[in-house]
């Protein structure tokens, strides 16, 4: 089954957490692979202690920053990751921030085609701006909208919040 948590609200990537969660405590295999971010983000070492196999696919910078060479690098990185990723047994795969990755061009469709349709698990995608062919064939779409955030107000990110 493919879940697809979309949109301009905050709560995507804590909400394919809280199902890794629910999936480890039930025995279930999880791997997850996050691009466009570090891998520090306060979900990441608790699903780590739980068993979760996690990959980052961290970038030097935004990516509307980067020079063709930076985005060819990691495109070519985070090809490499989910490959890795991809070679390991899971009862449930999160791509976070697969939608995001794939729309700057630092993710081969055809290689997270493969990796999410007709997957023999379940499989999460998180992002902004999702493809067509991403909510076509989702099972569970779930878009979270933002109609209030602190940001707006000049409130930075806060740590154990927002990451």
């Amino acid at each position: 089954m493919l879940h697809l948590y979309f949109g301009s609200g905050k709560g995507k990537t804590t909400a394919a957490a809280g199902l890794a969660l629910r999936a480890l405590g039930h025995g279930k295999k999880v791997v997850v692979v996050q691009f466009l971010k570090d891998g520090t983000s306060g979900e990441i070492e608790p699903l780590r202690r739980l068993g979760a196999a996690v990959f980052a696919c961290p970038n030097a910078k935004f990516t509307w920053l980067m020079t063709p060479q930076e985005k060819a690098a990691a495109l070519a990185h985070n090809t490499q990751t989910l490959e890795a990723a991809l070679q390991m047994p899971c009862d449930l795969l999160i791509l976070d921030e697969a939608c995001a990755a794939l729309r700057a061009g630092l993710l081969p469709e055809a290689l997270l085609q493969k990796a999410v349709l007709n997957a023999p698990y379940e499989v999460v995608l998180t992002g902004r701006d999702p493809a067509d062919w991403m909510l076509q064939n989702a099972d569970y779409s779930t878009e979270f909208t933002a109609r209030r955030h602190p940001y707006e107000k000049g409130i930075p990110a806060r740590e154990g919040i927002e990451y």
